[in-house]
């Protein structure tokens, strides 16, 4: 398989083991993103989930560059939005001017929204999830696919993104 080959191939290019059971997780990662444009990765530190990603990532851009398998490069954007606050996350008013500031989020999934590259698109949310940042979230999750500011700006999401989320555990989001 072309796919297994290039996992593996990326495992040692990174020093990592390609064993069974993380290549398999790497294999999972793989198989939700097709199926789903927002999804979580959840484990303990250290538990590769970041190394899992890299892989894949790597195991794609091979294949894209060989022309296999009718892929695409992977562009990468992480994000830690327990880091720094709602306002810098998704953006702002300015109480004084009254002018909208976007956050990072809102500059990153608007460039990823208007990009016309074939490339995928990763947009990787490393830190807690919890109720206050994710509530945000809700329209981009469902089907609806976009990202509503309060600026009143609407930004839908591009076929080619996925919201990657990489929480040790979901012990304070919400249902």
């Amino acid at each position: 398989d072309i796919l297994l080959s290039a996992i593996k191939e990326n495992c040692v290019k990174l020093n990592l083991q390609p064993t069974t059971n993380f290549v398999d997780k790497i294999l999972q990662v793989y198989e939700m993103m097709l199926v789903r444009h927002g999804f979580m990765i959840v484990g303990e530190g250290y538990a590769a989930k970041t190394s899992a990603y890299r892989v894949l990532a790597g195991a794609l851009n091979d294949i894209a560059e060989k022309g296999l398998m009718d892929e695409n490069k992977v562009e990468i954007l992480i994000i830690n939005p327990k880091a720094i606050t709602m306002g810098q996350l998704y953006g702002s008013f300015d109480p004084v001017s009254h002018e909208w500031s976007d956050g990072i989020l809102a500059v990153s999934y608007r460039d990823f929204a208007v990009s016309t590259t074939p490339e995928r698109k990763w947009l990787i949310f490393d830190g807690p999830v919890d109720a206050i940042w994710i509530e945000n979230m809700n329209t981009v999750l469902d089907d609806n696919k976009k990202l509503c500011l309060m600026s009143g700006e609407i930004i839908a999401l591009a076929d080619t993104t996925n919201l990657i989320f990489e929480p040790m555990d979901l012990e304070v989001a919400s249902p």
